[in-house]
């Protein structure tokens, strides 16, 4: 299903016409569009409603359910402190599984039409349009239905009471991961740390793409080797 020459008619609703670039896709999908305005992704109005999310959804739906899951593990006889802990693993966890997904899921090399098409939807656009701020973060709807799994995970590999304080931990590094991610594109930063992070962050989309994974913290990229050289580096060698 890939045509020779294909071009993107950027006009018209991307998500069926990217899969056509073939090969191509890579090359063309890693050309990012600064522009605000992002495009449109579907011909149902439907499908396009549920792509786009104001960044404020995210703490609006999650903190409460954060919260829940924390009071949970305190009522199954948890102290403060005991909670707080597992609440700092979970965080900690969610930050390796950002930098994990993002690396080796969001940026798998892909050449067939579904392929394309899929990564597409799930990192493909963002690259492309890097500051379309109403596709920044993750559609709630396909959180909760992720949330299923991974809860079913956590209670697996952890005891009745400690899973909710864990899941509580991740899902809270989800949101702090989400809300950062609209931060550091469209926040104007005044202190050394958040400029930093901006500053790694639009280095990935727009100078190192292959570099740079995290979003909340570099920690990760440190810790795998992954994390790119400044410009004062590579002009000192």
């Amino acid at each position: 299903m890939v045509a020779q020459g294909f071009t993107v008619d950027l006009n018209k609703p991307l998500v069926f016409q990217v899969g056509h670039l073939g090969e191509t896709y890579q090359e063309w999908v890693h050309q990012p569009i600064a522009s605000k305005e992002g495009p449109r992704f579907f011909e149902s109005d439907f499908w396009e409603f549920l792509t786009r999310n104001k960044w404020w959804v995210i703490p609006l739906i999650w903190l409460p359910v954060v919260s829940w899951f924390i009071l949970m593990s305190i009522r199954m006889g948890h102290s403060i402190l005991q909670v707080a802990v597992l609440v700092a693993f979970g965080i900690l966890a969610w930050t390796l599984l950002e930098y994990t997904l993002h690396r080796f899921l969001f940026h798998i090399k892909t050449k067939s039409y579904w392929g394309n098409t899929i990564h597409y939807l799930l990192h493909g656009c963002h690259h492309k349009h890097p500051m379309d701020g109403l596709r920044l973060v993750f559609p709630p709807t396909a959180t909760a239905i992720l949330c299923i799994p991974f809860w079913k995970f956590i209670r697996l590999i952890s005891t009745t009471s400690t899973a909710p304080a864990l899941f509580g931990g991740c899902l809270l590094g989800y949101v702090m991961y989400d809300v950062t991610h609209y931060y550091v594109h469209h926040g104007q930063p005044t202190s050394d740390i958040p400029k930093s992070l901006k500053k790694y962050h639009l280095n990935h989309h727009f100078r190192i793409q292959n570099k740079g994974f995290g979003i909340t913290s570099p920690l990760w990229d440190k810790v795998f080797g992954t994390l790119p050289s400044t410009k004062s580096a590579e002009k000192s060698r």
